[in-house]
């Protein structure tokens, strides 16, 4: 009954749920997301929106998640890569639930829909723990990939300090070295 009722206002859903996970970008970037409807213009706002949707629809039926997974992984490295915290960045998620409840207040009052309801609420936590493994292995990645470049730099100054500081005969260390023998 419930999966009826969300897929009949799955529109109306899906954008309130995309105006709160764009209500977390500064405003600036928040207009650009919305307004530009284009994939190769915005291309963040264009995967934030199709991958709602994805998940939106995997929720509604039963998580599978070889299926939702790369739905996840989409969306979850455009906000691990982004200035979140790991509760801004997936908080969106549980926003799903609040929207849910406001747009099926009437309908909850029913057992029945609402018993139908907590299983749609395990589903939404169970794609937020999905959610969170995904992030951390992103960020993981992201300090890994920052660790190798200050390595990089670290060896490239080194090889450029041993490159300019040749010993020669006329080294001031040399010279004094030859005068305490």
């Amino acid at each position: 009954m419930i999966e009826h009722l969300l897929h009949k206002r799955k529109a109306t859903i899906l954008k309130k749920w995309f105006d709160l996970v764009l209500d977390t970008y500064p405003a600036d970037s928040k207009r650009l997301f919305k307004q530009e409807k284009n994939q190769f213009g915005n291309p963040v706002g264009s995967t934030i929106f199709q991958e709602l949707g994805n998940l939106f629809e995997e929720i509604i039926n039963e998580i599978d998640k070889e299926t939702i997974s790369p739905f996840v992984e989409r969306l979850i490295k455009i906000r691990a890569v982004q200035d979140f915290s790991p509760s801004g960045a997936l908080g969106f998620i549980f926003d799903l639930k609040q929207i849910v409840v406001k747009e099926f207040k009437d309908e909850l009052k029913n057992q029945q829909v609402f018993r139908e309801y907590v299983g749609f609420c395990t589903r939404v936590d169970e794609l937020a723990m999905l959610a969170f493994d995904t992030y951390m292995k992103c960020r993981e990645k992201i300090y890994e990939i920052r660790v190798n470049e200050v390595k990089n730099m670290t060896s490239r100054v080194l090889e450029r300090s041993t490159w300019t500081y040749k010993i020669s005969d006329e080294d001031p260390f040399l010279e004094a070295e030859k005068g305490i023998n």
